[in-house]
């Protein structure tokens, strides 16, 4: 696929892992002397869909403060466990905009979860911390701000519920856009032409998942974070790819790089 593409401006990034990927684009955005790239076209697996846009994400850390104390105590201690317990429902019963209408823009609605709790050890002392990460999936119309001040407001919502000896912390720890790019809009035009050429029936969709095209919003970048081989069992211990159709899914990206690099 670099038959004369590299000189002319097309360049081909390859990592053996998504994480690889992620520290590699990191590293490309944050070099100085780097030339920040026109477009990005993402070879994600799934030949039904051209990826053009995703929810953002907003992560945190809540801490959840208690007294410590024994469970065999005559003297009843509501640990941070426990306290954190309640944070939870409260974080997965919070009111958030519901689902677009239909023609929606931006068809996704906001989400929030809780991905992880680490607190207590063993079974006889009540425990005076408890770790909350909170995963907040964001939109244009709920933005960062907006996933902040909400989790925040749980949280306060909480100690006015169940007070503790001290505040519940939040500390934010990622925050990536939305992104979109409408399907008249490059690259995003460019693969889709590319794939009814050949006769492939795709459509632009718009992912729940984040991915690393935020990341590339973020910094102004146009990228279609998806279009590749078929698969089965997505992060999963059996994850898989076809690579039969690895021939279509070359020539619809040769054939996009193409247009973009012959465009006026």
């Amino acid at each position: 696929m670099q038959d004369g593409l590299a000189e002319a401006g097309a360049h081909f990034p390859a990592a053996r892992n998504l994480k690889a990927f992620h520290l590699g684009a990191r590293a490309y955005l944050e070099d100085a002397e780097a030339v920040a790239p026109a477009g990005v076209m993402i070879g994600y697996p799934g030949m039904d869909d051209v990826v053009v846009g995703g929810r953002g994400l907003w992560r945190a850390t809540l801490t959840v403060r208690a007294e410590s104390g024994h469970s065999g105590s005559s003297r009843t201690v509501l640990g941070a466990v426990s306290r954190a317990a309640r944070l939870i429902q409260l974080l997965d019963t919070v009111v958030l905009p519901g689902t677009p209408e239909a023609g929606a823009l931006f068809p996704l609605p906001p989400k929030v979860s809780v991905t992880a709790v680490h607190g207590g050890e063993g079974f006889s002392v009540t425990a005076d911390r408890c770790d909350l990460n909170v995963d907040v999936r964001t939109t244009p119309a709920f933005d960062a701000r907006d996933a902040e001040a909400l989790v925040r407001g749980v949280a306060a919502a909480l100690d006015a519920e169940l007070p503790g000896p001290a505040a519940t912390r939040v500390t934010p720890l990622a925050s990536w856009p939305p992104f979109q790019l409408q399907p008249h809009e490059q690259p995003a035009a460019a693969v889709l032409a590319a794939a009814a050429s050949l006769g492939l029936s795709v459509r632009a969709k718009t992912a729940g998942p984040s991915n690393i095209g935020n990341l590339l919003a973020g910094q102004g970048i146009s990228c279609v974070s998806g279009f590749g081989v078929p698969y089965a069992g997505l992060h999963g211990i059996d994850e898989r790819a076809s690579l039969a159709e690895l021939p279509q899914v070359y020539t619809v990206y040769h054939q996009a790089v193409r247009a973009l690099l012959d465009a006026p």
